[in-house]
């Protein structure tokens, strides 16, 4: 939790600062004289930036976030696993093979994610409904992503492949999207997806051993 707030908390706060000023130079809102639309025009500006700043902090967040505390995380859905299952098998590796195995799953993921966003980004260069599609599919995307996202870490440890990790969170049909939809909003939330990152490793990890995705 200390790693996720001093990562979440360096992005949100050099972001802020960045868009305020930003903004400020846009409206010139420092200037004598102004208008009360221009003062009107600089508040819709950062309610709206701010907006666009829980995105961008959620988006480097779930990507760097997850790459820096892959093995802390790993570490955590272990404990999970063996609480559940009371067998230690899977806790056998060494250290720096656990955080080689851990990145990597990381990686795969990373690139899934970013390959889908780009095609979000290109929809909304569709004519009239672009951006009502990029934004509904994101959505749905980010359910299931969030899903596989926290589902992964005993698949990981099982040396699946990444389609086969795809095809098993499939497998949840609506459990998974519920989880991940869950998943995705509090972890859009900021501060509240500090603490509640490792809390849906452990959720994760939970749902894959008792509903059936093992299987």
């Amino acid at each position: 939790m200390i790693i996720n707030l001093i990562i979440y908390g360096s992005i949100f706060v050099f972001s802020y600062k960045w868009l305020t000023g930003l903004i400020s130079r846009i409206t010139a809102v420092n200037d004598p004289g102004l208008s009360v639309f221009s003062d009107f025009i600089h508040v819709v500006l950062l309610i709206f930036g701010f907006i666009l700043l829980l995105l961008v902090c959620y988006l480097v967040f779930t990507v760097f976030g997850g790459l820096v505390t892959a093995p802390f995380n790993e570490n955590l859905s272990q404990l999970v696993e063996y609480i559940k299952t009371n067998d230690k098998s899977g806790n056998e590796m060494s250290f720096w093979k656990d955080f080689y195995i851990s990145i990597i799953g990381e990686v795969q993921k990373t690139l899934f994610h970013l390959l889908f966003l780009f095609l979000f980004f290109l929809m909304n260069f569709i004519p009239v409904a672009g951006e009502v599609l990029s934004f509904s599919c994101w959505i749905i995307f980010s359910s299931f992503f969030n899903a596989l996202d926290f589902l992964d870490y005993p698949m990981t440890r099982k040396a699946m492949k990444f389609r086969d990790k795809l095809r098993v969170t499939r497998s949840g049909k609506w459990l998974t999207y519920g989880f991940g939809l869950c998943s995705f909003l509090l972890m859009f939330l900021p501060v509240v997806n500090v603490f509640m990152k490792p809390i849906l490793v452990v959720a994760g990890t939970s749902l894959y051993f008792e509903r059936g995705y093992k299987k």
